[in-house]
């Protein structure tokens, strides 16, 4: 008698240790060196008291969604208000590729798998994320003294022998909550939008409408990185402030690209720069935000500023009907275009509601002197928040409508990624 020969596990409980230790040590690697380079650039290296790994630890935990909370002051002198909010994205992103393509690794190309085997490859995979996380968060501590130049702090510390102090600490609990939900969402989308991933069985028949929209949309955001990064590229080789713009390019470089992203199909922010601190942005939103009113940010305000803001809308319909495109080309024969406007708007709406949540900036800096009030200059607030209803409802449309176009544009093309039956008549 003979026996239908199953598929072999992508490794036993051995290997699937060793596969999560080599994904879990790669991705944290390579998000140590572009936060140590970028901060490096940003001149963190002449941090004083050996605080420069530490600050580089506490941006890797910031980039796995983790939680790092700032304080200071200067002894009895003064006392810090501070709080910080926000994704170094290029450390994620960063970490985010390199994580999900070693967890893909062992997997051949299978149209299936089964749910305790996918189980089996993640569960470890989580958990030593959860305790290099850990381990990171511990060193990500310190406290250090900061110069305040000629203000009244630093006279009157030099006098009494008070140095002004920086500390941050991570918020563990807060850390590893964030961390879990940080590796569980990058596996979800490894799973929607990489063909290497076999779905589970009880989800194929939801496959054809998810995974070819989720990858024309991944797709489409690490594309708008790509144009940023030559942009970005191009800004440090001419208009010098090379080391600055670097440093903004290997630690934020999504943080911006995604902004444009959202601006370009008709998206709005809110927010504020009030003090001597700002954000690393371009000139022009540094103008729009700069003062002590919230202020609304969109591709109309800005190309009042400077007309070329108008060639965001241009790119952004460019890569949507593209991201369309290819869509449509990965779907089955059988799915009408009507399918394809509503795959893609809402996996746009998706992604543009984690694109909003990832990328708005929260940051505020008060130093009290002799608990009287305010020391000029050495505080401010920046803030950066979207519009979402605005933004995420015309991410829909725009998905929609691209999506409709996509599919009348790829007809021609043979289609692939066929997961059902043939087509029905």
């Amino acid at each position: 008698m003979s026996r239908t020969p199953t598929a072999p596990s992508p490794g036993g409980t051995g290997q699937a240790w060793r596969d999560a230790l080599v994904s879990v040590v790669a991705g944290f690697a390579v998000m140590a060196v572009l936060a140590a380079a970028g901060l490096a650039c940003a001149g963190a290296g002449d941090l004083p008291d050996g605080a420069f790994p530490h600050v580089v630890a506490a941006v890797v935990v910031m980039a796995a969604g983790g939680s790092v909370e700032v304080s200071g002051g200067a002894g009895f002198l003064a006392e810090a208000d501070a709080s910080l909010s926000l994704l170094p994205l290029s450390v994620s992103l960063s970490g985010a590729l390199v994580t999900g393509r070693c967890f893909l690794r062992p997997f051949r190309i299978r149209a299936v798998a089964r749910p305790g085997e996918l189980a089996a490859r993640a569960t470890p995979l989580v958990l030593m994320w959860l305790l290099a996380l850990t381990a990171t968060g511990l060193l990500a501590r310190r406290t250090f003294g900061v110069s305040t130049g000629d203000s009244p702090v630093g006279e009157i510390g030099e006098l009494l022998d008070s140095a002004p102090t920086v500390g941050f600490r991570t918020d563990l609990p807060a850390t590893l909550l964030f961390g879990l939900l940080w590796i569980l969402g990058l596996l979800l989308v490894v799973l929607l939008t990489s063909r290497r991933a076999p779905p589970p069985a009880v989800l194929v028949r939801f496959h054809s409408a998810v995974r070819p929209a989720a990858s024309a949309t991944l797709a489409l955001l690490l594309a708008y990185v790509v144009l940023g990064l030559g942009a970005g590229l191009v800004v440090a080789a001419t208009q010098g402030h090379g080391a600055r713009t670097l440093a903004v390019l290997l630690l934020g470089l999504p943080n911006l690209a995604w902004l444009a992203f959202t601006l370009g199909f008709g998206g709005a922010w809110e927010g504020k720069v009030d003090g001597p601190f700002g954000l690393p942005m371009p000139r022009l939103l540094d103008e729009v935000l700069r003062g002590s009113e919230r202020s609304t940010v969109d591709v109309a305000g800005l190309a009042e500023r400077d007309a070329r803001a108008w060639w965001l809308v241009a790119v952004a319909a460019v890569l949507l009907l593209g991201a369309g495109v290819a869509a449509a080309v990965r779907s089955p024969a059988h799915v009408r275009p009507w399918q394809h406007a509503l795959h893609l708007g809402v996996a746009l709406a998706l992604a543009t509601v984690a694109v909003c949540l990832l990328a708005r900036v929260q940051a505020q800096v008060g130093l009290s002197l002799l608990g009287i009030g305010a020391v000029d200059g050495l505080g401010g607030t920046v803030e950066l928040t979207a519009v979402l209803w605005r933004t995420v409802g015309l991410a829909f449309g725009w998905g929609a409508v691209s999506g409709f176009l996509g599919a009348l544009l790829a007809r021609p093309f043979p289609r692939r990624g066929r997961v059902g039956g043939p087509a029905p008549h």
